[in-house]
C-alpha cells in the first residue's frame, strides 16, 4: 500500500483571507478602544490609567499602549505632570 506524502500548509488563498480578517479585526479594535478613550478624556481631562482601563475594560498596559498610540498621532497631549496633570484632546 503506497501513501501519498500531503502538505500541511495551508492553501495560500487561505492564508491571505486569515491575515486580512485579522487584521482587520486588530484595526478595528485599535480605533474602537482609541475613539473609546478620547471621548472619556474629553468628558474627564484628570482620568487616570486606571479609570481608563476599568472605562474600556482594557488592561492598564492596554490603556498606556493607546495612550502612547493617541499621543504619536497627535490626538491627545498631556499637559503638567503624571500626578496632577491633564490630558487635553486635540482636535
Amino acid at each position: 500500500m503506497k501513501h501519498e506524502a500531503r502538505s500541511l500548509a495551508p492553501e495560500p488563498t487561505v492564508v491571505k483571507t486569515v491575515v486580512k480578517t485579522v487584521v482587520e479585526s486588530v484595526v478595528k479594535s485599535v480605533v474602537k478602544n482609541s475613539d473609546a478613550i478620547v471621548t472619556i478624556l474629553a468628558d474627564n481631562p484628570s482620568a487616570t490609567r486606571q479609570q481608563l482601563a476599568k472605562a474600556t475594560g482594557l488592561s492598564v498596559r492596554g490603556v498606556e499602549w493607546n495612550l502612547k498610540a493617541l499621543k504619536d498621532a497627535g490626538r491627545i497631549h498631556r499637559v503638567g505632570p503624571d500626578k496632577g496633570g491633564h490630558w487635553e484632546v486635540i482636535g
